[in-house]
């Protein structure tokens, strides 16, 4: 895992919501505690989307979709995969795109795993979720560029972005919530560093893109610099600056302080800051759900791709199946 230092840390290399904990039970428990899911997924998981002619738990063989955050994609695609052993469909989107195709009913899949919990309020509005995992915020620089080696070096990375020496990306607020968790962390840094004003001066309209397109831009030398999840930083081998607590968006002890920062989607909705958790709901019942939803919110595997695990999680909240209580 990256290493922290007070304020602005350099690290190199590849490395919450209350409800019920699981990860004590889901461990001492196996595969009986998916089939428990199972049986209590019938009837009490909703599943608006469904296409016709698609029966609700399908087939042992038949794979089990997965919709997912883009900063998911690799950690389902490599880590999931391997634990759970069975056909297994990954698409990812950022996860306001995500919610909205659900919601749309453009996409019927099986389990929902997104970046923000507040999703699960709104758009998708589901009546339960789990939280499994968070994250935080860095700044992955280039160490090829001269710009990027200017952000890595700095004791404030954003001063040679203001300076004009450095170019830094972001993902869109629209579409994905490390987008607008990006204007949350410039906000805060602008407090945090006495420096008012410093999103606006920081913000270029013209280096904002998607999440997948932003990494490829980032990767090929296009940006110097791009705020990014820790986890994307672990599992790419960029090099970063951690960011302070105050401004990362990692520290539950600080959820007052990140929710004065705001921001209104094009929806009406308004999101406020909050410490970064992924929850994810099971939308059909069966034993190849079941047990793929208990690998995907219980494994191990997500802190090897740099999200971080607190002991209490899994937890559940909402209008929790019985058969999902401990």
């Amino acid at each position: 895992m990256p290493t922290q230092r007070s304020g602005s840390g350099r690290s190199r290399g590849r490395g919450g919501s209350s409800g019920v904990t699981r990860r004590g039970f889901l461990s001492s428990t196996g595969a009986a505690g998916a089939t428990v899911l199972a049986s209590a997924l019938g009837g009490c998981v909703g599943s608006p989307g469904s296409v016709a002619g698609v029966g609700a738990s399908g087939g042992s063989d038949e794979p089990v979709s997965v919709l997912a955050a883009g900063s998911l994609q690799l950690a389902f695609s490599e880590g999931l995969r391997a634990v759970v052993g069975r056909p297994l469909q990954v698409e990812a989107h950022g996860s306001v795109t995500a919610a909205r195709l659900v919601a749309g009913e453009r996409r019927d899949p099986d389990v929902v795993a997104l970046a923000d919990t507040a999703l699960f309020d709104g758009p998708l509005a589901t009546d339960w979720h789990a939280t499994f995992a968070t994250n935080a915020l860095v700044v992955a620089y280039d160490e090829g560029s001269e710009g990027g080696r200017r952000v890595g070096e700095a004791d404030r990375w954003f001063d040679p972005v203001l300076a004009g020496e450095a170019t830094l990306g972001r993902t869109d607020p629209d579409l994905d919530p490390l987008g607008y968790r990006t204007l949350f962390a410039l906000d805060l840094a602008g407090e945090y560093y006495d420096r008012p004003g410093l999103r606006e001066a920081l913000v270029e309209p013209r280096q904002v893109y998607p999440e997948t397109s932003l990494l490829s831009r980032f990767e090929t030398g296009d940006l110097d610099a791009a705020v990014v999840y820790r986890s994307m930083a672990a599992d790419r081998g960029y090099d970063h600056v951690e960011l302070p607590d105050a401004v990362d968006l990692s520290d539950p002890s600080r959820t007052e302080e990140y929710a004065a920062v705001s921001y209104d989607l094009p929806s009406g909705e308004t999101v406020r800051g909050a410490p970064v958790e992924y929850g994810a709901v099971a939308r059909r019942d069966g034993d190849r759900v079941a047990e793929t939803f208990d690998a995907l919110v219980a494994g191990d595997y997500l802190a090897d791709h740099g999200f971080a695990l607190p002991e209490s999680y899994p937890e559940y909240s909402g209008d929790v199946p019985r058969g999902l209580r401990p």
